[in-house]
């Protein structure tokens, strides 16, 4: 989880990789309205964000007991809670990144979030908290280290990297 630029994908695919697991891109769940509405340079409300959330939600329960990894913003704690409902046991992996760092990779890539709509994720963001047993990974380490780190953080209930 984290914002738009933050490595969710590539962390994730790599993490999914590694443990043997499936991996879900949240993004490709997006209803089409949601994708065009972001292209355009417009945020998104809850509204835009429920049947999203939903899909995911769906696609999280449907492989539950066999392990997932899905890269998804959750951006709130309401959002958190809803994919939790689809499987109490979710872990949470919480990429931070400053932003100008944010900035610069939204910049550099080809992607429908434009780097305008970065503000307005930053402004949503509710960072996990204690009872959500996140593991936060500080951006800086390159792709094969933060798989690693969140490996050893998720064999560890609770914990954080």
């Amino acid at each position: 989880m984290g914002v738009s630029g933050s490595g969710k994908s590539h962390v994730g695919a790599a993490l999914a990789r590694a443990c043997g697991v499936d991996f879900v891109e949240g993004d490709a769940l997006h209803p089409a309205t949601n994708i065009e509405k972001m292209r355009a340079g417009i945020p998104l409300d809850d509204t835009d964000r429920q049947p999203w959330l939903e899909a995911i939600a769906s696609a999280i329960a449907m492989h539950r007991g066999q392990g997932v990894v899905v890269a998804c913003s959750a951006l709130r704690r309401a959002y958190r809670d809803v994919l939790r409902q689809a499987d109490p046991a979710l872990r949470l992996v919480y990429l931070r990144v400053p932003r100008d760092e944010l900035a610069r990779r939204l910049r550099e890539r080809t992607h429908f979030m434009p780097a305008s709509l970065l503000d307005s994720q930053l402004a949503a963001m509710e960072e996990p908290i204690a009872d959500e047993h996140a593991i936060v990974l500080e951006a800086g380490a390159d792709l094969g280290s933060m798989t690693a780190m969140a490996m050893q953080a998720l064999s560890m209930p609770g914990r954080s990297a």
